[in-house]
């Protein structure tokens, strides 16, 4: 049951003052409250259960021991979840969407790029390429910390490009920060491009694209979610390229990408990296 071991007069967190005054059929009651007749109700054949209250706030005293009872009693769910089975699925899912396929991925050194390369590389080994470009607006010592990093103890191909002139002679005269912003992403594209186009035929293009990122971009798997606005890893190059994407982190949060990194021994210096913008 729903509520076994839950005490009969439990504080629970109800953030709204609507009710329901009729249930659909097969339905029943089975907690109130003084303001809502029907807090709680059950279809005991088809298994459904509704909630007029929050049970994963803090503010429901029981709410952690109804989502259990949910989830292990009623639902049979196993407690067998762990990173490492993250990994090998992730793994497995990488090799049947990319097969024999090349892949190129942009490393910042940052997080995001840095798990999702060592991810890629562990799922299809030499089939992938990565390219790390220096726009000339990088922290102190960045190129040479990524290229040591992933030349010495990951084994990954990778290009180093010093594109700083590049970058810096289409900075001239411009002060508008938004301007400068779009003429960084256009030269980065510019040159990833040519640069992609040198090392080979490829027909992915890896990128460490968050859930959050997709969030602000465009609602997401037909979701509530609110478009808030552009992201620059979610679009631009890879039509411009005709490469298909690659971005097996879509669904996953920051701290998830952390712990998967830590997992495949990325080292503690890369996994809490201060993050840096791309434009610099």
């Amino acid at each position: 049951h729903l509520f076994e071991e839950v005490n009969n007069n439990s504080t629970v967190w109800m953030s709204h003052g609507d009710s329901i005054t009729k249930l659909p059929d097969g339905f029943k009651g089975i907690a109130f409250t003084g303001n809502s007749p029907l807090a709680a109700i059950e279809n005991p054949v088809a298994r459904i259960y509704g909630l007029q209250f929050h049970p994963e706030v803090v503010h429901t005293a029981d709410g952690e021991k109804i989502l259990n009872n949910f989830l292990f009693k009623i639902c049979q769910c196993a407690k067998n979840w762990k990173m490492d089975s993250l990994v090998d699925f992730m793994i497995n899912d990488i090799q049947s969407k990319v097969g024999n396929s090349k892949v190129v991925c942009g490393l910042s050194g940052g997080v995001d790029s840095s798990v999702v390369a060592v991810l890629i590389h562990k799922a299809i080994g030499d089939n992938l390429h990565c390219l790390f470009i220096d726009n000339g607006l990088l922290r102190f010592g960045e190129k040479e910390k990524v290229e040591n990093t992933f030349r010495n103890n990951f084994n990954i191909n990778l290009d180093v490009i010093d594109a700083s002139d590049q970058f810096l002679n289409k900075l001239k005269g411009i002060t508008d920060p938004e301007q400068k912003r779009k003429s960084i992403g256009n030269t980065f594209i510019e040159v990833f491009e040519k640069e992609a186009k040198r090392l080979g035929d490829f027909t992915f293009l890896a990128q460490g694209t968050l859930y959050p990122d997709v969030i602000e971009s465009v609602s997401f798997k037909g979701g509530p979610s609110a478009v808030i606005k552009s992201h620059h890893n979610v679009g631009g190059l890879p039509e411009k390229m005709q490469l298909k994407l690659l971005e097996p982190f879509r669904e996953l949060f920051k701290d998830e990408v952390r712990a998967l990194g830590c997992e495949m021994g990325i080292t503690d210096e890369i996994i809490n990296r201060q993050p840096f913008p791309g434009p610099g």
